[in-house]
């Protein structure tokens, strides 16, 4: 621990929200801390990133009678920090670091953690969203999951790069290599086997392709360099395939642990409307109905998303919408709502904010899944990619999605959705009322035509 003779920030001239606040400037190896001038004789102190430092952190701070604490978003090494200080009581407040580079006035020789607890004594910062830590670690197995399906993928890409070295066109009869006939070809053809006709003998009988054609592709040029490529990339395979199984089960046990608080019993769930995903990297635990028991509505019901995307959404803004008090402020921090730079009454700029934002990424691509549905969502995004084009259309389906999701959490009410025609009516009256306000502003009647 070291201590800091810098000059102290300036006089606070702005009113004091928070008088017992901290700030922290976190970095990889030291961790800079500031308390008010009146609580230490050394109101600005160095401590190291173990965890013991972490631990004398907190004592310091209790010491101090601190009761709020701001730190900035430095990649990975904040997240020990705030877990330590919330478990010991404090209020953490992650902050934008983009926040922080807003807010003018800013001295040459004060700390970054004495502006950090200058502004947050002020009330100038706000934190970022995070969950509880029960949500806290569904999503950190969920993202680690992610991960997971991101390394097989790649070598998914080495196994079709060896087939195709060797000239094996097995790509061209099937759609997937991963799948039944692929794998048993694959294991053979790494065991040893080169005739083209026995190895065809592991075609699935589901298969589309017929035995010469699979025959046909089976027939290449090995070389025992590109078989070893092809061996390591499906030992590869097959050891993330078992890294998926085992944080599957630890992602089961992590949403059974989670207790709703529902004080009625909730009705039986209808799975009969909507048919379950069959993809290979879908969870192949009851996701759907430990959703259903967690949130207390079936937001698989709505056209676009599935279990795997649901379970996203939920590990990552929870299940409390009152933290967003409507609509329009949580499509905002998913950013699919436009963000628009106004300056001297004049729109500069508009469109949606560049983020990493899972959740939003997740709305949009329940918004692409449904572009060719008969569902009223479908009608939507066609309608919308007729007016503004393909990409804004997936914004604006997504931003619709997003708004229902928000309802149903918030209100517990259950999806309902319209038929394709019923939305063109209701549009179609829309446009009609639209026309009538228009026409009457411009002091003209609108008529009807008999059809």
């Amino acid at each position: 621990m070291r201590s800091s003779h810098q000059v102290p920030p300036r006089a606070v001239s702005l009113p004091c929200v928070n008088p017992h606040a901290a700030g922290l400037d976190i970095g990889s190896e030291e961790i800079w801390a500031c308390v008010p001038a009146d609580r230490d004789p050394q109101p600005v102190r160095s401590f190291g990133t173990f965890t013991p430092d972490l631990y004398a952190l907190a004592d310091w701070l209790a010491a101090c009678h601190i009761e709020t604490v701001a730190m900035e978003s430095t990649g990975v090494y904040w997240i020990p920090v705030y877990e330590i200080l919330e478990a010991r009581g404090f209020k953490a407040h992650l902050v934008n670091a983009r926040h922080l580079k807003h807010v003018p006035g800013r001295k040459s020789d004060v700390k970054d953690c004495q502006w950090i607890q200058h502004l947050h004594t002020c009330g100038l910062l706000t934190g970022s969203f995070r969950p509880e830590a029960e949500r806290c670690a569904l999503r950190a197995y969920l993202r680690h999951r992610a991960t997971l399906l991101d390394y097989r993928a790649a070598h998914i890409q080495h196994m079709q790069k060896a087939l195709q070295q060797m000239n094996v066109q097995l790509t061209q009869v099937l759609s997937d290599i991963t799948g039944t006939t692929g794998l048993a070809m694959l294991r053979a053809i790494v065991a040893g086997e080169r005739d083209p006709g026995k190895l065809a003998r592991f075609r699935d009988r589901r298969c589309a392709r017929s035995p010469a054609e699979i025959i046909k592709a089976l027939t290449g040029h090995y070389q025992p360099e590109h078989v070893f490529a092809l061996k390591q990339a499906l030992a590869l395979y097959d050891f993330y395939t078992d890294q998926l199984r085992e944080c599957d089960a630890e992602i089961a046990r992590q949403f059974q642990a989670l207790k709703p608080q529902w004080p009625d019993e909730l009705p039986p769930l209808d799975q009969d409307d909507k048919r379950d995903s069959h993809s290979k990297n879908a969870p192949p635990y009851e996701a759907r109905t430990l959703l259903y028991e967690l949130t207390g509505v079936d937001l698989v019901a709505i056209p676009g998303l599935n279990a795997g995307t649901v379970q996203t959404i939920v590990s990552e803004v929870g299940t409390d919408m009152t933290k967003w008090p409507r609509e329009k402020e949580f499509c905002a921090w998913l950013t699919l709502a436009p963000y628009h730079e106004i300056s001297g009454g004049k729109v500069l700029r508009r469109g949606t904010r560049k983020t990493r934002n899972r959740a939003g990424q997740a709305f949009r691509l329940a918004a692409q899944s449904v572009s060719r549905s008969h569902s009223s969502l479908g009608a939507y995004y066609r309608r919308m990619r007729a007016r503004l084009g393909p990409k804004a259309a997936i914004v604006a389906t997504a931003h619709k999605i997003a708004r229902i999701v928000y309802h149903m959490l918030k209100h517990r009410t259950p999806y309902r959705d319209l038929s394709p025609e019923d939305y063109a009516r209701r549009a179609r009256e829309r446009d009609i009322a639209n026309l009538r306000k228009k026409a009457a502003k411009l002091g003209f009647a609108l008529v009807d035509v008999p059809a």
